[in-house]
């Protein structure tokens, strides 16, 4: 009897448990997220051939003059077309799984420059000087304070590109838009290391606007790794992913279609550049500080939308437009120790509908300019705090015990196989900002695959540092708008 009271109590502790289980699965908001399609792109992105879809007809109008011409844009709206580094370039991967393991190494990388370069701001410092190679040479040494510096990689840096006019008469060029960095630059002509881009290398000899800057400049002073030979500033970016460009700090004009042009921009004239830029012609640096474009163009906001980086899709990058009514306003903040990066007011995380349990501290900027959330435009994956992650992590798990498990991969802890499904439901995910505003990402925004077979992961990562960054990934499909003048930042859903 006593055997069978103890049996009874074991099997209604499962019965209980189980019903809890599920009670938890039950009382919560859902999205259904599309297995089959999102296979089918991993597909269409290692069979897509960009010579046989040349996306760039509608840009053909940047080989003429533009029709309008200024020195300041802070009056003026200007558009570039916007494009995913699938569309331009053919993948060299022969599957989606390397492809993706290709992707997650670099995007690693620039997270840690991204900390580094904030920890140089912090601990003061700020600039340093190009060492010569050697005895009145005129090659530079790279310096190596800012990040690790080396090449040999071909995977490719940066996700998404723009078309952008440079010169005058202005040609086109593929350049890669990055919110985390300021100088702006171009492989040019003579070029004593270059690797290979879509384009034909940007000769400044052929432009009549072209001017080398002095090494007194106010814009050269600005530079965080300069040098000074013949009077003239030279420059040098690195990158956490092991590139760097070293080249002639110049001013050129840079041109925007029909739109418009502006006259006097300070721009790296790379001849020195090295490392996982292949197929853009260059970087457009659209981050905080004095050198980025916003800050030169005296825009008041500038905005984009990201599509899928597996489509052949694309959309604009856009200055000085109106915000979308129906945005999801959060307030822009800035870190007084490093003006680049972007931050963001988000004070906690919903899964399926339900505050998680994170105190809004862990998002904040500290007094000695640690921590905070930026929006980046060249990370992929969003990066969570460790203690942050493990409660989204932790609560999406408990709310999907339905779904089929599959191992880790790469920096992703939480996968599925989803191969037996063509659709799923999954708990919503949610970024919830001060000011009382609640962005709801889709499924594709969160849950994205790793391989062609049907194995999906949650697409955040835990990170050792304090800053956090809202990634691409969660960006795609969402016009992201930067209001300068109002210290807002928009996200307005479906308006690519």
């Amino acid at each position: 009897m006593a055997e069978n009271s103890f049996s009874l109590h074991i099997l209604l502790a499962f019965a209980l448990s189980f019903h809890l289980q599920f009670a938890i699965s039950d009382h919560f908001t859902t999205t259904v997220f599309d297995v089959g399609a999102s296979i089918q792109r991993t597909l269409d992105v290692l069979s897509f051939d960009p010579q046989n879809s040349k996306p760039n007809l509608e840009l053909q109008k940047l080989d003429a003059q533009p029709s309008s011409s200024s020195s300041s844009s802070s009056h003026s709206s200007f558009s570039l077309s916007l494009h995913p580094r699938s569309s331009l370039q053919k993948t060299r991967h022969k599957d989606y799984k390397q492809l993706t393991l290709a992707r997650l190494a670099r995007d690693s990388a620039r997270v840690d420059s991204l900390g580094a370069k904030l920890e140089l701001a912090i601990n003061g410092i700020r600039r340093s000087e190009l060492k010569p190679v050697g005895t009145n040479s005129t090659s530079f040494e790279p310096e190596k304070l800012q990040t690790p510096v080396t090449s040999g990689k071909s995977q490719g840096s940066g996700e998404y590109f723009s078309r952008i006019g440079v010169g005058r008469p202005a040609k086109p060029y593929y350049m890669v838009i990055d919110t985390g960095s300021d100088v702006s630059w171009i492989q040019c002509k003579p070029c004593f290391s270059c690797y290979q881009q879509t384009d034909p290398i940007f000769d400044p000899s052929a432009s009549s606007t072209y001017r080398a800057m002095s090494c007194e400049s106010s814009q050269c002073e600005a530079l965080q790794v300069s040098a000074c030979r013949s009077d003239s500033c030279v420059y040098q970016v690195s990158y956490g992913d092991g590139s760097f460009t070293v080249g002639d700090f110049a001013t050129e004009t840079l041109s925007f279609g029909s739109s418009g042009s502006v006259n006097n921009v300070a721009i790296g004239c790379g001849r020195d550049n090295e490392g996982l830029f292949a197929a853009a012609a260059g970087l457009l640096g659209l981050g905080g500080g004095v050198l980025s474009l916003p800050s030169q163009f005296k825009a008041t906001s500038f905005s984009y939308c990201l599509v899928d980086r597996d489509s052949a899709g694309s959309s604009t990058l856009e200055f000085n437009s109106a915000r979308p009514g129906d945005s999801v306003t959060a307030p822009m903040l800035r870190n007084s120790k490093y003006k680049t990066f972007f931050y963001v007011g988000l004070i906690g995380m919903s899964v399926g509908g339900n505050p998680v349990a994170i105190s809004p501290s862990v998002f904040a900027v500290d007094a000695s300019g640690r921590g905070g959330v930026i929006v980046d435009s060249g990370t992929a994956v969003t990066r969570l705090t460790t203690e942050a992650y493990n409660a989204v992590r932790n609560m999406f798990v408990r709310m999907t015990p339905n779904l089929p498990k599959a191992s880790g991969y790469a920096i992703f802890d939480t996968c599925y196989d989803l191969s037996s499904f063509r659709q799923v439901a999954i708990p919503t995910v949610s970024f919830r900002f001060s000011g009382g505003k609640t962005m709801t990402l889709k499924a594709s925004n969160y849950m994205i695959p790793v391989d062609s077979s049907g194995k999906v992961c949650l697409a955040f990562a835990p990170t050792d540092g304090p800053l956090s960054i809202i990634g691409n990934i969660q960006q795609q499909g969402t016009r992201v708008s930067f209001d300068i003048a109002n210290s807002v930042v928009g996200f307005s859903p479906n308006k690519c």
